[in-house]
């Protein structure tokens, strides 16, 4: 099976994996060869949605609206 880099995953995507790597680590009937590679996977599945949820944040940053309902956010997100 073919794994998806990471860097082309979505957040939906990298959570449910990170999800499942998490509970075959956490049942610890793996090789420990396999869990390390698991674990590894898992650091840079968790970057991933990390630098996912910073982008979010930076959009929200941006629309968000003050009490009159105009914009707050003053400078441009990359993407929007």
């Amino acid at each position: 099976m073919t794994q998806t880099p990471v860097d082309q995953m979505t957040f939906e995507q990298a959570m449910k994996e990170l999800e499942a790597v998490v509970g075959q680590l956490e049942r610890g009937d793996v090789a420990l060869d396999k869990s390390i590679a698991l674990y590894e996977r898992g650091a840079a599945l968790k970057k991933r949605c990390e630098e996912e949820l910073k982008r979010a944040e930076e959009k929200v940053a941006a629309i968000t609206l003050d009490a009159s309902g105009q914009p707050t956010g003053t400078t441009p997100v990359e993407g929007m």
